[in-house]
């Protein structure tokens, strides 16, 4: 065996305490299922043999540790590609582990050699990828990967394994065919029977002139005289089924000394090993579909950056050029860029503007930023600081229309206290036009609540909504909460050109939403001046 233990190796952890912290809870941020579809990242980055959430850290040193990690794949190419190629195997060897019965029989003996031969395949796949070409590696853990996969295959472990595998392959696979040996009464009615051999070569069928000239068929014990009646054409599958299961019971009493060999070896060689690298499948997953995100918006042009990352108490987000990467890979149109920075004059943000202006691309943009970092991605931005968070928070549109309903209010402040309740000063909280189920002066009231509560946590929030009188209140909302340590609260725009022409250009600005209603009126011909001239009447 190999000197280097490799029991708690992890392509995502620096070590097995930050790995077990980790598996315990700490340090990981509540993002769940429900806040990732929110924000689009189920979209971008689909995992099928792993859930997303439990990859989220908030450990600058795990962070660090991924970031050098998909900056070696995207680099190069060939890693990423041997991850492709090594994950189906490891499925297989999964799919083939759920099927095996551990009856002990002949089949289940056959699977374990796939198994094997299964194991062999994805160290190979793994020490080509790795180890065929010097990478220059800036990430220990691909560096360790590459040493192992190198120490493992120039074994002498290694090399006993692929003989063994060898001599045990050709002997089973060799079966071709067994000679049945029946003995018979006075009656000429079977009394017993029994295998004589396992044979190399399968028998030959001899056809009808050849059964009736030659009789003594001594000298050639191959080929067929009669067919054993349950496998004929007109016999049941019950009958074909029981002289199968004789057979094989047969073959297992001849080789019970060889399958008890093999099952050590088993034991003794694979299962430990086999077990490394299944428990490295979901990381192989996420590093490969995460690398296949990162190119995929680099081909398109689109920016990316290594964030810096900030001490969680700074309480930092400072990103330049931010961008939805939900968006950037649906459009083919260059990608709107914003700057965006929480500083110590705004640590919430009342975000307005016309409707379809940008507002909920920013604010999903926000979230996707922190949730890429806090994954070690490299985030989508031309530059960025960023604290890791311990959650982050999401209340977004139901799909229903904007309509006065009662209930759905009920619902919506329902998730709200939810939210009040978990959030801590360390905490993000994405509103995106909350309170659109009531009118403007109760939604108006109850979110200038929210904020002066969320003011008084400390959190950061970007609060998007249509309700300018919203944003009217947030001196008085700052007032209030100020006195008391309260963050203080500032104002975005989501921009328009002229004559309701979208931007998506977000600015930190008073808003104004008489201008936004007189474009949009003027667009439409439904200005006063635009009535006048239609009907011809003087001005």
């Amino acid at each position: 065996m190999p000197q280097t233990d490799f029991a708690s190796f992890s392509l995502l952890y620096p070590d097995a305490d930050t790995k077990r912290a980790h598996e315990e809870g700490k340090d990981r941020p509540h993002i769940d299922d429900f806040t990732i579809e929110e924000l689009g990242l189920f979209e971008i980055l689909p995992l099928k043999n792993a859930d997303l959430s439990s990859f989220f850290t908030a450990d600058p040193r795990v962070i660090r540790y991924r970031q050098s990690v998909f900056a070696d794949l995207v680099k190069n190419e060939e890693i990423s590609a041997t991850f492709a190629k090594l994950i189906p195997v490891l499925l297989d060897i999964l799919e083939l582990r759920r099927l095996e019965s551990d009856s002990g029989d002949t089949a289940d003996y056959l699977s374990g050699m796939t198994e094997i031969e299964l194991y062999i395949s994805s160290i190979d796949v793994l020490y080509h990828g790795l180890c065929d070409k010097p990478f220059a590696f800036e990430s220990d853990a691909l560096s360790a990967l590459a040493s192992y996969m190198r120490e493992l295959v120039e074994s002498d472990y290694y090399r006993e394994l692929n003989e063994r595998l060898g001599e045990l392959t050709n002997r089973v696979r060799e079966i071709k065919s067994v000679t049945i040996g029946v003995n018979l009464d006075a009656q000429l009615r079977p009394r017993e029977a029994g295998v004589l051999s396992v044979n190399p070569e399968s028998f030959r069928s001899g056809d009808t002139l050849q059964k009736i000239l030659r009789l003594n068929f001594k000298d050639d014990a191959y080929t067929c005289i009669a067919g054993l009646t349950p496998f004929g054409k007109k016999q049941n599958e019950n009958q074909k089924t029981a002289l199968t299961l004789a057979f094989h019971s047969a073959i297992n009493e001849v080789y019970r000394q060889s399958l008890r060999s093999w099952k050590r070896i088993m034991q003794l060689y694979v299962l430990e090993n086999t077990e490394f690298l299944l428990h490295l499948l979901p990381e192989f997953e996420l590093l490969l579909k995460g690398t296949n995100l990162l190119r995929a918006l680099g081909v398109r042009g689109n920016t990316l950056t290594v964030p810096e990352i900030a001490p969680a108490a700074e309480r930092a987000f400072a990103a330049k050029g931010l961008y939805n990467p939900v968006v950037a890979l649906k459009i083919d149109d260059p990608i709107v860029e914003n700057d965006l920075a929480f500083d110590t004059n705004a640590a919430i943000f009342v975000l307005t503007g016309p409707n379809r202006g940008g507002k909920s691309v920013i604010t999903c943009a926000l979230g996707l930023a922190q949730c890429m970092m806090q994954l070690g991605l490299p985030v989508p931005a031309a530059s960025a600081k960023i604290s890791p968070v311990d959650g982050i928070y999401t209340h977004f549109p139901t799909g229903a229309d904007d309509t006065i309903d009662k209930g759905r209010l009920g619902e919506e402040c329902a998730r709200l206290t939810e939210i009040l309740d978990a959030v801590t000063p360390e905490s993000l909280v994405l509103l995106d036009e909350s309170l659109s189920s009531t009118g403007s002066f109760e939604a108006s009231y109850i979110a200038a609540e929210v904020l002066a509560g969320l003011s008084r946590v400390g959190c950061r929030c970007l609060f998007s909504t249509h309700l300018h009188e919203l944003a009217a209140e947030v001196d008085a909302i700052n007032a209030r909460t100020k006195p008391c340590g309260g963050a203080p609260i500032d104002t975005l725009v989501a921009g328009i050109k002229g004559e309701g022409t979208r931007s998506f250009v977000i600015t930190r600005a008073k808003p104004d939403g008489k201008s936004y209603a007189r474009d949009i009126a003027e667009k439409y011909g439904l200005s006063y001046d635009a009535i006048l001239e239609k009907k011809h009447l003087p001005k």
